[in-house]
């Protein structure tokens, strides 16, 4: 009897051990699933494409471009989402494309070109940010033309860069106020402007530094249209790296 009673005990503890092994395997795969579905998307590095004559003198200059999209499609799939019901839900919401991870090198002048391919989505409620700041020269050029500010009515998205709170690294700011496409603008199948809104901006990096980047627009959903894209990594903000 006390043999069997060994037997059953060691049955037990083989039992409870196993399902603790299988509970750490599943909890373990579950882990590595998401980081690897919330990792950061792929770097997006600006390109030197040469040199330009600015106040501080002669600088590398270097260039990058996104696009900003209504809503993911077969044509741009748009960012990573972790689950089914987190796509269904972003469905229709904006994001920047090919990627919210950005680098730029320090010490250089560095022009961004925007391609806005959305229609209108309201108002801005804040209009400083309606306005260009952080620019080489105050402006911007929309289509070509250079302007300091847009109407609130105007902007549908901003890019705005700034450093963490409390950093000791050099200071960086720049909003860029991003313009809409009229409701009479020509579309195609995926609801994407056929001629997007073309904003180029040129500004000037300092020393090395880590920023991060949002849209002040409210284009989200739930509390006041900020939830949604506006909180989730890879949509409508990131980071931003300075590079030697």
């Amino acid at each position: 009897m006390r043999g069997l009673a060994k037997v059953k005990i060691v049955k037990r503890l083989l039992v409870t051990l196993t399902t603790v092994l299988i509970g750490v395997v599943i909890v373990s795969a579950v882990g590595i699933f998401s980081w690897w579905n919330e990792r950061p998307p792929a770097v997006l590095k600006a390109e030197v494409v040469g040199t330009l004559e600015t106040p501080q003198g002669e600088l590398p200059h270097a260039t990058l471009e996104l696009g900003i999209y209504p809503s993911p499609s077969g044509k741009v799939a748009g960012p990573r989402t972790v689950s089914s019901l987190q796509s269904e839900l972003l469905s229709a919401q904006p994001f920047f494309w090919p990627s919210s991870n950005l680098e730029l090198p320090a010490n250089s002048a560095v022009t961004i070109t925007f391609l806005q391919f959305g229609g209108p989505m309201g108002q801005i409620y804040n209009e400083y940010f309606a306005e260009v700041h952080g620019s080489l020269d105050g402006t911007m050029k929309w289509n070509g033309k250079s302007v300091k500010r847009l109407k609130p009515t105007e902007v549908t998205h901003t890019f705005t860069v700034y450093q963490y709170p409390e950093s000791n690294q050099p200071e960086f700011f720049l909003n860029v106020p991003l313009p809409i496409n009229s409701a009479t603008a020509k579309m195609d199948k995926d609801g994407y402007a056929v001629e997007p809104q073309k904003v180029e901006v040129t500004f000037i990096t300092g020393d090395p530094g880590s920023y991060v980047w949002n849209c002040q627009f409210p284009c989200g959903d739930m509390y006041q249209e900020f939830g949604g894209a506006m909180q989730t990594r890879g949509w409508m903000g990131g980071t931003l790296q300075v590079v030697a």
